[in-house]
């Protein structure tokens, strides 16, 4: 079965960022806001005790937590991030998501600026 475009949110409209995506227990739930060849926006709800596995991304991400806490381990150190607050995650970073309670976040990735040229 082939997987369909990825559905975006409704541009030129106002959205309640804790209300795009709701809480599935035992789950990890993520709606794209944004899907672009430079980039992507998420809203990602995690439940309590779930994780993203831990990964290494080619680019810098920016996760903004906007409900709840979370746990992001970036290299092995623990950063406790509270509804407000966010952190940008290198690229080529080895970094985790934990839910020691359940969470929302926006996670932001950008893909430009890794061409190799300099810009100064």
């Amino acid at each position: 079965m082939e997987a369909g475009p990825v559905k975006e949110i409704e541009k030129s409209k106002i959205h309640v960022l804790i209300e795009i995506t709701n809480y599935v227990s035992n789950s990890v739930v993520s709606q794209t806001i944004l899907r672009k060849t430079t980039g992507n926006i998420s809203i990602v709800a995690i439940d309590n005790g779930k994780a993203l596995a831990e990964k290494i991304s080619p680019f810098d991400t920016f996760i903004q937590i906007v409900e709840g806490s979370a746990e992001i381990v970036i290299d092995n150190q623990p950063n406790m991030l509270q509804a407000g607050q966010g952190i940008v995650i290198p690229a080529h970073t080895s970094h985790m998501v934990k839910a020691n309670e359940r969470f929302k976040m926006i996670s932001t990735v950008i893909k430009s600026g890794y061409e190799g040229n300099i810009v100064t």
